[in-house]
């Protein structure tokens, strides 16, 4: 943690609760995708089980830019030189190289974590739903780069345009929709002037 105190108070009580949304059970089947998809030849190796074993083993960004390069062809991946480093500035870098990737890749910037999440552990949870949704998009895409159990991912939504002919149109301008009521089999009969007393008999 870059040189940060334990936090007291409210503070705590903000940082326990983003902690409890990590999920263990995610984090195995994410670490399972990235070995899985950076393939066996590659010098990425599987941390022990744990948040801070997690977070340590993406923190410098070499295993992220492996994964984002991995979803792309030859010659065109993303993040050009993947560096271990022991600098801060160098891993933090890498770090928003593929964020950078993640957003051109389809992620939205909504799901997208921030550096300091995965860099100081702050935010674990986040990074989690960031990878998770990438995997969901590499499974979506169906361009044979995702490497693994595409169970593992729930497939994002795609769009399903349709196209109708220009007769069609105009045969829907004619229909009244049901929405807009009727007024058949309506009339005025027993109806009173206004003003005039309700006849009871």
């Amino acid at each position: 943690m870059a040189n940060r105190g334990p936090a007291y108070g409210l503070s705590r009580e903000v940082q326990q609760k983003i902690d409890k949304q990590y999920d263990m059970d995610l984090e195995q089947i994410l670490t399972q995708w990235i070995l899985a998809q950076c393939g066996e030849h590659s010098s990425v190796t599987p941390p022990q089980p744990g948040r801070e074993n997690f977070q340590s083993w993406l923190k410098d960004g070499t295993v992220l830019g492996r994964l984002i390069n991995s979803l792309y062809p030859e010659g065109q991946k993303p993040v050009a030189k993947i560096q271990a480093s022991a600098m801060a500035f160098k891993q933090m870098e890498q770090i928003s190289q593929f964020l950078q990737a993640a957003e051109r890749y389809g992620v939205a910037a909504t799901d997208i974590f921030q550096t300091v999440d995965l860099w100081e552990g702050k935010n674990m949870a986040c990074v989690q739903r960031t990878l998770m949704n990438l995997g969901g998009l590499a499974v979506t895409k169906g361009d044979g780069f995702f490497a693994g159990d595409p169970n593992w991912f729930p497939k994002k939504s795609q769009e399903n345009r349709r196209a109708f002919s220009d007769n069609k149109l105009k045969e829907g301008q004619s229909v009244i929709g049901l929405q807009m009521g009727t007024n058949r089999g309506a009339s005025q009969a027993g109806m009173t002037g206004y003003g005039m007393p309700r006849q009871i008999l």
